[in-house]
């Protein structure tokens, strides 16, 4: 099944998170975790590698080793999606999964997004293979 093209990046009024710019598959999170370029700070890791959609997607893998309360991980997940929901338009057409290290349950929802905003840039940067 090939997955429905993005329309063109949303206008700055529009920064939805719609189904497109998510990866939903098993299938979509392999071929990313198969071959990832790697960006990583103290908060998160990022893998990313190029995709044939048009735009960037994102994918999240917040295990219960890293944060373990459901709240938490939830925490985490909205912020990492309100994040990439920002920097979406400027990111180049990539498969992203984010995935949660330890140390950011405990800190405060604007360090993190701090953290991951130079993570994002990092990615936008550097050429992808």
């Amino acid at each position: 099944m090939v997955p429905p093209l993005c329309p063109s990046p949303p206008t700055p009024p529009d920064l939805r998170f719609r189904r497109c710019a998510r990866l939903l598959s098993g299938r979509d999170f392999g071929q990313v975790f198969a071959a990832p370029q790697r960006y990583a700070d103290r908060f998160f890791t990022v893998l990313a590698r190029p995709n044939t959609v048009g735009c960037a997607r994102l994918g999240l893998a917040i295990s219960k080793k890293a944060a373990r309360r459901a709240t938490d991980r939830n925490r985490l997940k909205r912020l990492v999606r309100e994040s990439f929901r920002h920097h979406r338009t400027a990111l180049p057409a990539v498969d992203i999964v984010v995935m949660v290290r330890p140390a950011a349950v405990s800190e405060p929802n604007a360090t993190l997004a701090r953290s991951l905003a130079k993570v994002l840039e990092k990615l936008n940067g550097q050429g992808l293979r």
